[in-house]
């Protein structure tokens, strides 16, 4: 028995607005189908907006998502050349995101350490208050 779900249903399961989800159809993410003017939702579709939100997370651009649905679906050239250009690209983000880590865990210690200077100073010296 197949299972579908409306757009209301995603939006909220996900988190996101109807309208980021009508986005991904307007780029051929998602494929609904209709009844009428309401969007009907299969198991793929769920599992494909799933993929492209996760995928947007992590900064990969529409024509990325584009390009990794279709390495599923097996559209384009070889496989073996879209897989080769896929992983290249999947390395570049990697290399993107760890540098993105190492940023954060600079300027998260930045923090700290001036959070400590700044509750030493409080703890040592009586802070007058502004007049007014």
């Amino acid at each position: 028995m197949a299972v579908y779900y409306t757009i209301s249903e995603l939006a909220k399961e996900f988190g996101v607005t109807p309208r980021t989800i009508r986005h991904y159809e307007e780029k051929c993410l998602l494929a609904p189908q209709r009844d009428g003017t309401a969007r009907i939702f299969s198991s793929r579709d769920r599992a494909r907006l799933k993929i492209a939100l996760r995928s947007k997370r992590l900064g990969l651009s529409i024509s990325e998502i584009r390009e990794l649905f279709e390495l599923y679906d097996g559209v384009g050239g070889s496989k073996k050349n879209r897989l080769e250009e896929f992983l290249a690209k999947i390395e570049r983000q990697r290399a993107w995101l760890e540098q993105q880590r190492e940023d954060i865990a600079i300027m998260l210690s930045e923090i700290t350490f001036f959070e400590a200077q700044c509750r030493k100073q409080l703890s040592t010296s009586q802070v007058k208050p502004k007049k007014q």
